[in-house]
């Protein structure tokens, strides 16, 4: 059992939570909690750590026993939780590595392009989102914000393990490549013209999403096939990213299931 402060293993764990680098550097991140434990590929999994007073029940007692796993006294495990009321158990898992292709690859892909999203929370709604609705994949630009913050990780509620994803230091040429496999680019934007139900998603579709507080930029918007615009009442002008990519997928969706 680890009981001390100074351990080298510790010290990594509580690293690995803050910092990108780290993360990176090792090629893993940390999913924390009794879902994330359960639902994680047996065979991403490097590391488990349980709390000292961490009680297991059946599914999760039985993976253990698959995984073994590393007691931290009580004391510490706060140290490398990232949440205010640990639920006791954590694991180490590999990072996940996709290429563009794979995204691409569905006879109608639905996708998410997004720009700049900065909220690790948003980001991982939108994957949560994404998987519900049928998403193939989530392309982001390279300032898009680490999709293994802890903060992100928690929010996919198991969706990081299922749903591809891939950065990209070119987005004007990914959505050029996109284009290119016979997918309809649009924008999601103020100066829509059309509302978001008007256009025909049952074929490939991706949805261009914008910064939370600015939006697209406008070079990156003009790159779209169209601008698509969700109606507003009252002095509403945008919704939060994470919401308005769920009504966009979701209208996405709805026209799927009617072929």
């Amino acid at each position: 059992m680890i009981t001390a402060a100074s351990n080298s293993r510790l010290k990594k764990l509580i690293r690995l939570n803050q910092k990108a680098k780290a993360r990176r550097e090792e090629d893993v991140f940390l999913a924390e909690g009794v879902k994330m434990f359960l639902e994680a590929p047996a065979e991403k999994i490097r590391e488990v750590y349980i709390a000292e007073s961490f009680a297991p029940d059946g599914p999760c007692r039985e993976k253990l026993l698959q995984t073994g796993c590393e007691v931290v006294a009580d004391s510490l495990f706060s140290r490398i939780s990232d949440t205010c009321t640990p639920q006791g158990i954590l694991c180490v898992v590999e990072q996940f590595h996709y290429n563009i292709e794979e995204l691409l690859s569905s006879a109608a892909p639905l996708l998410l392009l997004l720009e700049n999203i900065q909220d690790p929370g948003n980001l991982g709604t939108m994957l949560r989102t994404g998987e519900g609705a049928g998403i193939d994949g989530v392309i982001m630009s390279r300032d898009t914000v680490d999709i293994y913050n802890p903060k992100t990780i928690r929010s996919t509620m198991g969706s990081i393990y299922r749903v591809p994803f891939f950065y990209t230091d070119d987005l004007a040429g990914a959505v050029g490549l996109v284009q290119k496999a016979g997918i309809r680019v649009y924008a999601a934007h103020l100066d829509g013209r059309q509302w978001h139900t008007q256009p025909d998603y049952r074929k490939g579709t991706a949805f261009l999403i914008g910064n939370e507080g600015n939006g697209l930029r406008q070079e990156t918007a003009r790159l779209s096939d169209s601008y698509i615009k969700i109606p507003m009442e009252g002095k509403v002008e945008s919704l939060n990213a994470g919401i308005a990519s769920a009504i966009l997928l979701y209208e996405a969706q709805r026209q799927r299931r009617e072929v």
